[in-house]
């Protein structure tokens, strides 16, 4: 018990107060409502009782309802914020979102508009990165694998800047868990301050709970990166729509992967996010 998930978007319908992003429409909210209440109806019966909260692109640059939401359940919340990386001087707004309990700031490829393969050249996530290994605020990534090789540079240019990958890279989002990605994966292990979320599994692989077609990818990151590189995600509300539960998600690691023992679980499942997000700063 004690968990904590490192990975959950909420939102509210409450559109008066917190309009979405040019683009975004009431429709593209679904489900319509998500709200921390809603959460917990999902968390609490599972054991997870703090979580990190990941800014809904419904909001674009707009961080206020979830660093609100953080402010209303400070014992549970943490933030990832997006922040424009071709904007003013990132790294005040960085500044400023520690002091909201902003850990994480979500970068990928669409927002630098530039292919994987130059993603991070804008000036601004040299800014990011410089400031994040400051902070100690993390640069969390949605990519996929052929993104990895221009996050291994930057990686070696600000060895000091926490980095998380998200979803494991993204690695068999088309039903193809391929040896050459997970290889590629596995190879930013070597960098020190890199970590990796082990979840959202209902998108990956077989696409079907248990998941445990995805063992031996999990497995291969748990080993290069070593449990206390690790952390658990559920990726909700996403997770608990189509016919998946919450609890698919947590027994994976809590109960299915024989590999793991229960020091290791204790890891991927709490101590690892816990050192991150939820040490005194």
């Amino acid at each position: 018990m004690n968990y904590i998930d490192a990975h959950v978007h909420i939102w509210t319908p409450d559109l008066a107060h917190y309009p979405l992003a040019a683009g975004y429409k009431r429709e593209d909210m679904n489900p319509r409502s998500f709200t921390p209440d809603d959460l917990f109806k999902h968390t609490r019966p599972n054991g997870v009782n703090r979580i990190n909260l990941i800014q809904m692109s419904f909001y674009g640059f707009d961080n206020r309802y979830m660093t609100d939401m953080i402010a209303l359940h400070k014992d549970v919340f943490v933030g990832t914020a997006v922040i424009n990386p071709l904007g003013k001087e990132p790294e005040r707004e960085m500044a400023a979102l520690a002091k909201q309990r902003v850990r994480a700031f979500r970068i990928l490829p669409r927002l630098s508009n530039l292919p994987p393969a130059r993603w991070l050249e804008p000036p601004g996530y040299a800014a990011m990165f410089a400031a994040g290994a400051k902070n100690n605020q993390a640069m969390s990534c949605l990519i996929d694998p052929d993104a990895l090789p221009e996050l291994d540079r930057m990686c070696k240019r600000f060895p000091d800047t926490p980095v998380i990958i998200d979803h494991m890279a993204r690695i068999g989002a088309d039903g193809t868990i391929r040896e050459a990605d997970v290889k590629a994966l596995c190879a930013m292990a070597v960098h020190k301050r890199v970590m990796v979320k082990i979840g959202a599994f209902y998108a990956l692989g077989k696409r079907q709970a248990p998941y445990t077609d995805l063992a031996p990818l999990i497995q291969a990151v748990v080993k290069a990166f070593t449990p206390r590189r690790c952390m658990w995600e559920s990726d909700c509300p996403f997770q608990v729509v189509g016919g998946h539960t919450y609890r698919d998600s947590i027994d994976l690691v809590r109960t299915r992967l024989n590999f793991l023992t229960n020091e290791d679980r204790e890891w991927l499942l709490r101590r690892t996010a816990e050192e991150f997000f939820f040490r005194d700063r």
